[in-house]
């Protein structure tokens, strides 16, 4: 079984400023709704646990498999897109005229610029993970947690439903919310396929 969580919620978050690959902590709220998952999460009997090398995402692993005996590994691959020149903006959601807009509404026109990271190149970095690391792991039998961001965690979920870009954010994730998908579901067909909360926390 795979689990697929965000990371908890930061002050970036909370005002929608563009975080990318910006290295911005948790809050207190994102601590405490990590804390609050964590139960549920453990619940589910993940075997190893591989997360961003983001602060944000690697706070939120610790919490959850804080007393266990899961050790979160790092995989640079995991890391969150990068927006270039344009970390640190707000207005993304609520301006179609914002250079961003079109990777939150319109993902399968959007054309990365000033330093930005292409959806090409996310998809790329979350097929060579899924080829180097969770493939295997899901033959051997193995509970896989992942912890990560918005944008990495859409583009796996598409990935893994074998969904067209077209519809990115058709699974998109509240903070410390968690997908799990069986290794049968990878088998479906994508009119079938639906991953499964284990944990909402709404925004």
């Amino acid at each position: 079984m795979i689990g697929i969580m965000r990371h908890g919620r930061t002050d970036w978050n909370i005002v929608h400023k563009i975080q990318g690959r910006t290295d911005i902590p948790l809050n207190k709220e994102g601590i405490d709704s990590a804390r609050e998952a964590r139960e549920k999460v453990l619940a589910c009997n993940f075997d190893v646990c591989y997360v961003s090398p983001l602060k944000r995402a690697r706070q939120t692993a610790q919490i959850v498999t804080e007393g266990t005996d899961l050790v979160p590994v790092i995989d640079e691959r995991l890391e969150e897109l990068g927006f270039g020149d344009f970390e640190g903006m707000e207005g993304a959601f609520g301006k179609p005229q914002h250079p961003l807009y079109k990777f939150f509404f319109d993902t399968e026109h959007y054309e990365a610029k000033c330093g930005a990271e292409s959806v090409e190149e996310l998809m790329a970095r979350v097929e060579s993970f899924y080829n180097d690391v969770l493939k295997a792991l899901i033959e051997e039998g193995k509970n896989v947690l992942i912890v990560a961001h918005g944008a990495l965690n859409a583009a796996l979920i598409t990935f893994l439903m074998g969904n067209s870009v077209k519809d990115f954010w058709a699974y998109g994730q509240s903070n410390c919310s968690v997908f799990k998908f069986y290794p049968e579901d990878l088998e479906r067909t994508k009119a079938e396929n639906s991953p499964t909360y284990v944990t909402k926390k709404e925004p």
